[in-house]
């Protein structure tokens, strides 16, 4: 069994924590390590074989540092130039393993869950292996034990239906439906034998391919033909973006589950949560006698039921009941509990109005290290780089603005045009604009500097790549 961990997704409902560059199953919500990295460690047991990663081009480097952090190696990683729904990133997944000879089961799990029973789970896992195994397409549903209107539901059959061969502890699937009213959704959970769609799947590569490609050719065709033009560089493949893009946006569910005659539902009780919204995560976390969970610098007083979130300031309740308060260093959402699902309809309005908020926070991770937005005006910009032992920034150049940088502590190694020269504690250079340069760290201790920028283009895009070691392309992108 290989888990195809699918890591893509900009999880816009949890804004302002979550943005694109820096998206929520890539932070730590619910303890010390991401909903990425609990993901995987809850798979490491026998019979479990090394993750395969589907993500986002841009995650690349963030995915290989949260694995490097907890002593996971991926057997692969497929990296999305965009995203095309989840039947396109497991077709890929799929191809990648039959291209290689192999055939596993593939458990598809979605890398923003929360599960907290793993026995339960593993117990979920040994009856859908049988299932699976048979050429059952297993889907894991979660008991509806109350009436959710933002989930998809699965009608099961009765235990005691003739449904052929299937293994004990596994059901035929009678019906999809839709995210129901509140009033469906009652009726669903007093009648029982409703389930939760998980999002999460077991079956073997070539079930999955061969229904895929009975149900939707078109996903399957253009899928065949993109691994045939992606590059392979290790155990990385970078999928082709412009075949990629013409194949079909789908889910699993809709492109293979909801047409399949196999399918069939393994049930769930395990703790589980989407993380899909605020009130999600308010649900999974640890609360105080007023029912408040609080993160950060955060004090209360005759407030009751609100999740606050604070990372760099103070932020305090007093008298309010059943909000959701949450400060990052460039921007604050008050929302109440009712109205959470409608923080996405913020983040699309911030988006049309050329908000960079929705982008990146204000401390952005690189392959290098990091950058924290300190202040900025309209010809000017401060930052605080941090730049790895060993290390370095792409040779690059601004045709629009110049650089001062100052060492705070460690040693930097400074290239500016034919220049080589090296720079240690409250030392500072200046990188006139038009100037081909780099910056690295050749010492064993991480480099801080401090960057002042100047000039009448302060965008991220005025920037010409000559050289980078991380195999970033040529394009304008961040340093």
């Amino acid at each position: 069994m290989i888990p195809v961990i699918l890591s893509g997704g900009t999880g816009s409902r949890l804004w302002p924590l979550s943005r694109k560059q820096s998206p929520k199953q890539f932070i730590a919500l619910t303890g010390d390590q991401s909903l990425f990295q609990q993901t995987l460690q809850r798979l490491s047991f026998d019979g479990m074989e090394k993750p395969l990663v589907v993500s986002n081009q841009e995650h690349r480097f963030i995915v290989n540092e949260q694995l490097e952090a907890i002593g996971i190696t991926a057997q692969g990683l497929l990296l999305e130039p965009f995203g095309r729904n989840t039947a396109p990133a497991v077709a890929m997944a799929a191809l990648r393993l039959l291209d290689q000879g192999r055939d596993e089961l593939m458990l598809v799990l979605p890398a923003d869950h929360v599960i907290s029973n793993e026995v339960a789970l593993r117990s979920a896992l040994q009856i859908a292996r049988v299932a699976a195994e048979q050429g059952e397409m297993v889907l894991f549903g979660i008991p509806a034990d109350r009436p959710e209107t933002g989930f998809g539901y699965i009608k099961a059959a009765r235990a005691d239906d003739v449904e052929g061969d299937l293994v004990e502890g596994a059901y035929r699937v009678k019906q999809f439906i839709e995210k129901p009213d509140q009033q469906r959704a009652s009726e669903f959970v007093r009648s029982g034998g409703y389930y939760w769609n998980s999002g999460m799947f077991l079956f073997r590569a070539s079930r999955f391919l061969d229904e895929l490609r009975a149900h939707e050719p078109d996903i399957y065709d253009t899928c065949v033909l993109t691994l045939k033009r992606s590059k392979l560089d290790g155990h990385v493949l970078s999928i082709d973006a412009d075949t990629f893009e013409c194949c079909p946006d789908n889910s699993i569910d809709y492109a293979v589950m909801e047409k399949t005659a196999h399918a069939c539902v393994v049930p769930l009780a395990a703790g589980w949560n989407d993380v899909g919204s605020w009130t999600s995560l308010w649900d999974v976390s640890e609360k105080n006698s007023d029912g408040n969970a609080l993160v950060g610098d955060v004090i209360t007083q005759t407030s009751h039921n609100n999740f606050v979130h604070a990372t760099s300031k103070l932020v305090t309740l007093i008298g309010v009941n059943d909000l959701v308060v949450v400060e990052t260093k460039d921007a604050v959402m008050v929302v109440h509990k009712d109205a959470v699902q409608d923080v996405k309809k913020m983040v699309n309005h911030l988006d049309a109005v050329g908000r960079q908020e929705t982008q990146n926070h204000c401390e952005v991770y690189r392959p290098w290290g990091n950058y924290d937005s300190v202040d900025s005006g309209t010809r000017h910009q401060v930052k605080r780089i941090t730049v790895k032992p060993g290390a370095q920034l792409s040779l690059q150049m601004h045709h629009h603005r110049a650089e001062h940088w100052i060492v705070v502590s460690g040693t930097a190694q400074v290239t500016c045009d034919d220049k080589v020269f090296l720079l240690t504690e409250n030392q500072s250079t200046y990188i006139p604009i038009a100037s081909v340069h780099r910056l690295a760290n050749p010492g064993k201790i991480p480099l801080e500097i401090i960057e002042v920028q100047s000039g009448g283009y302060l965008g991220e895009d005025d920037i010409e790549r000559f050289d980078d070691i991380y195999g970033r392309t040529p394009r304008a992108v961040t340093s």
